[in-house]
């Protein structure tokens, strides 16, 4: 590693700490040539795993984006930030499983992950996304939305 100070590429390393839920390690360094300290990371540098559009188009996964979507269900609901945080993580590992090597996951089944999860957690949450995601153009549709969800709830 590369001294900040003098450009020495002799160094020592002091102190390495794991950190962020393991996804990274941060090390205290000291330059042999000078003996100033540093700190780096290192972390996995992953490929990006992307998200295919109805168009085609790919484009990077948004963690924010998701996370903005599922707040939106659940605005007003009775659940916590950490809630929140956990169910996206829940989806964000369920949805790079089933994207599998190609590391790309269509959209619609991105959606379907989303309203799976909120119809386990929250049922008012699972009408909210689904009037979005389903794009419901009337009241009908919303209404056979709510029955659908009547009728699995007596099945189970």
């Amino acid at each position: 590693m590369r001294c900040p100070y003098c450009g020495s590429l002799d160094d020592k390393v002091l102190e390495s700490r794991t950190m962020v839920n393991g996804e990274s390690i941060r090390r205290r360094r000291e330059c042999i040539s000078c003996g100033y300290r540093f700190t780096s990371y290192e972390r996995i540098d992953e490929k990006p795993f992307m998200v295919v559009k109805t168009d085609g188009r790919r484009q990077p996964f948004d963690r924010q984006k998701l996370e903005k979507g599922i707040e939106r269900a659940l605005e007003k609901r009775p659940f916590s930030t950490a809630m929140v945080e956990q169910i996206c993580n829940d989806i964000e590992d369920s949805a790079i499983k089933k994207a599998k090597e190609e590391r790309e996951i269509p959209t619609s089944q991105l959606g379907e992950l989303v309203l799976e999860k909120l119809y386990e957690i929250d049922k008012v949450a699972y009408i909210r996304f689904a009037s979005v995601y389903k794009h419901f153009e009337n009241l009908d549709e919303f209404i056979t939305e709510v029955k659908n969800i009547e009728k699995r709830g007596k099945k189970q």
